[in-house]
């Protein structure tokens, strides 16, 4: 049961003109194999592509021109502050006060959960504002004091112990990357050409094949449990007329798997599960595809992209999709598809209040001011807006226990199950193989008991 007219969430199409875009997520991580698993049980591994590596650039640091974002660092945080692409985006006084982290005291050294706290406490401020919260609010639309560090970044605070500075931490764990990069080579990012729907095209056939029946439109209102299972409950709307009326579908199941977004599922299971509702904290996303017929994007003047320092434009992000995906570009021909990302962790999407065509004229003067380039409203040939309730990433302070207790909550309701992205992390790489172990988990227990 799908409450939308389409398969997918947040992988979902955009028709820009005659080209076909990724409207949501455009790739995914290859970190554990889980996803590349998929798409072979899917016969999609002749499909994978993987992005230009020149990488994205960063604006809006006080002062400073737009720059590549450095290499050499995690999430931001550099291994040697005085590198010349660190430099000039922190300054040399920023340069010299991140150096002060490799000449304090290891009895300074301490467990330090908030990423924001750590890196501001160890290598000053400039490299929290300038260089790590354009990361986090691009890839977590979170603030660097709300990420945990441990989870963001397993192994930094023991690696900290052990090399003294934060830098050298990092330095650490990048030795560390590199080794199991050449037992595992290949990108980090992977998506599919012709754009990550394919995916969902691909698990509706299966399913299909399978005998499973999809509805489409089924917005699901109710769950009750019986004595054999679970009655799930959703508007029809009767045949197409004037006096059409709407009447509630009730199917009665043995099991049942609820993968929506948080603030849906915890509606549906509320009258069901012990552990208290978690403030809901789901940052409204937007993002604005733009197709443009404009030359001097040719030249590709800011890489793959953009991510800006918080604060300093109305877009958090930009993708230069047909800088990034040589499929798209193909596809695309002369001209330039780029995504503008707005909203983020209590910061409402700027377009949220905006009619479509107001929402484009936004991104577009987003779009020129990012990429240093002037974009008139007559480069402006298509745009599309998609809305997202983002969900927070597990990274986040306080997260994993949350989602540890709605768990065993879940666990103890014979036939039911929870997944998604609110429960398992962003990502598909984590959704995917979370959903799977889900699925097992409640399949045995309807076997076997």
């Amino acid at each position: 049961l799908e409450a939308s007219d389409a398969l997918g969430g947040a992988i979902r199409r955009a028709q820009l003109d005659d080209v076909v875009v990724d409207a949501g997520a455009e790739s995914y991580a290859t970190r554990g194999g889980h996803v590349r698993e998929l798409l072979a049980e899917l016969d999609l591994t002749d499909r994978i592509v993987t992005p230009n590596p020149n990488g994205a650039w960063l604006v809006g640091a006080p002062g400073v021109p737009a720059a590549p974002l450095p290499k050499g660092g995690i999430l931001g945080i550099p291994s040697n502050p005085f590198a010349e692409d660190v430099r000039r985006i922190i300054g040399w006084p920023g340069a010299w006060r991140a150096y002060v982290d490799r000449l304090r005291p290891p009895l300074t050294i301490g467990k330090e959960h908030s990423l924001g706290k750590l890196v501001a406490k160890r290598m000053g401020d400039k490299v929290r504002d300038r260089l790590v919260a354009p990361v986090t609010a691009g890839v977590y639309s979170a603030q660097p004091e709300d990420v945990d560090t441990e989870v963001a970044v397993p192994g930094l605070n023991a690696a900290l112990t052990r090399a003294g500075s934060l830098s050298g931490a990092v330095a650490q764990l990048l030795i560390d990357r590199a080794g199991q990069a050449k037992k595992a080579p290949g990108s980090a990012v992977e998506a599919l050409a012709g754009g990550m729907g394919a995916l969902i095209d691909a698990l509706e056939a299966d399913l299909v094949q399978l005998g499973a029946v999809i509805h489409t439109g089924a917005d699901v209102q109710r769950l009750e449990r019986t004595e054999t299972g679970w009655t799930v409950s959703y508007p029809v709307l009767g045949e197409e007329s004037e006096e059409a009326e709407e009447t509630t579908e009730v199917l009665s199941v043995e099991a049942v798997i609820v993968a929506t977004a948080e603030p849906s599922a915890r509606a549906l299971l509320a009258d069901h599960l012990a552990a208290p509702a978690a403030e809901i904290v789901a940052p409204e996303i937007e993002v604005v595809s733009l197709l443009l017929d404009a030359p001097a994007l040719d030249a590709a003047p800011r890489g793959t992209g953009v991510l800006t320092v918080p604060g300093s434009y109305t877009a958090k992000a930009l993708t230069h999709a047909t800088a990034k995906w040589e499929w798209l570009r193909d596809a695309a021909g002369p001209r330039h598809v780029v995504r503008v990302s707005f909203g983020t962790q209590g910061e409402p999407a700027a377009t949220a209040q905006l009619d479509d065509t107001a929402g484009a004229r936004l991104a577009l003067a987003e779009a020129s001011a990012m990429l240093g380039v002037s974009l008139p409203e007559s480069t402006l040939l298509a745009a599309h807006r998609a809305r997202f309730t983002q969900a927070q990433p597990a990274s986040l302070i306080g997260a994993n226990e949350s989602r540890r207790a709605t768990r065993a909550a879940v666990q103890k309701l014979t036939g039911l199950a929870v997944v998604g992205a609110w429960l398992s992390g962003t990502g598909l790489a984590q959704v995917i193989p979370d959903a799977k172990d889900e699925a097992d988990r409640l399949r045995r227990a309807l076997l076997w008991g």
